[in-house]
């Protein structure tokens, strides 16, 4: 395999992977829906970051370690079960205040966040949504050898790898937001708000009580 037909390999196998629903997508659909695209961004910037860091963590061999050790790999499954448990229930008891006849000429008025969550704090959602599922990092440790050819420096390899996904992860979230916005106006309101908070919520809890029955990997 030349360098050019793993580049091509990895990021059609890449792309179609992004765009498999999960908790990325939701995360990000959820909050573009909710809190606006300049979060759902916010939070989306922070998923690609969190695959970065997988990315150089696999490739500097502390993935290799997640993967062989069960101690190493339990520990991260408990936090990051708990982050995601703690995430959906937030989702799940949210409230939203009702529609003000002045706030309705806008969207998302009706849905302003609290000071406290300003991008920043989206940015770190995503992130720790990322950093804290260790099936990520397993992933990477798996995945990204199946495309270094041989003869090419293994670690910026993988790295750029890393990057084409990263790449990949904020056009699609780009496009999700977009696509959203378009519908702000619908999505916007309390009980559409609500309905999404209680599915992504759902979403968040499963994937956590997942997490907390895997055993090993």
């Amino acid at each position: 395999m030349t360098i050019g037909q793993a580049l091509l390999a990895f990021s059609a196998a890449a792309g179609l992977l992004t765009m498999t629903p999960g908790l990325d997508t939701t995360l990000v659909l959820r909050t573009a829906a909710v809190e606006g695209p300049r979060h759902a961004m916010s939070a989306g910037v922070g998923i690609c970051l969190g695959c970065l860091a997988w990315g150089l963590a696999a490739s500097a061999g502390a993935g290799a370690l997640l993967a062989a050790s069960t101690i190493a790999y339990d520990a991260l499954r408990v936090v990051g079960a708990c982050y995601l448990i703690f995430l959906g229930a937030t989702l799940l008891f949210r409230r939203h205040t009702p529609v003000s006849l002045t706030a309705a000429a806008r969207p998302h008025a009706d849905l302003e966040p609290d000071p406290g969550l300003v991008a920043g704090h989206w940015f770190r959602r995503g992130l720790l949504t990322n950093l804290l599922n260790p099936k990520v990092g397993v992933f990477y440790v798996s995945f990204l050898p199946q495309f270094v050819p041989p003869g090419v420096p293994v670690r910026s390899f993988s790295m750029l790898l890393a990057a084409i996904h990263a790449t990949e992860g904020l056009l699609w979230f780009s496009l999700l937001t977009v696509a959203t916005a378009r519908l702000a106006g619908w999505l916007g309101r309390p009980g559409i708000a609500r309905a999404l908070d209680r599915v992504t919520g759902v979403v968040f809890v499963g994937f956590g009580l997942a997490l907390v029955a895997r055993r090993s990997h």
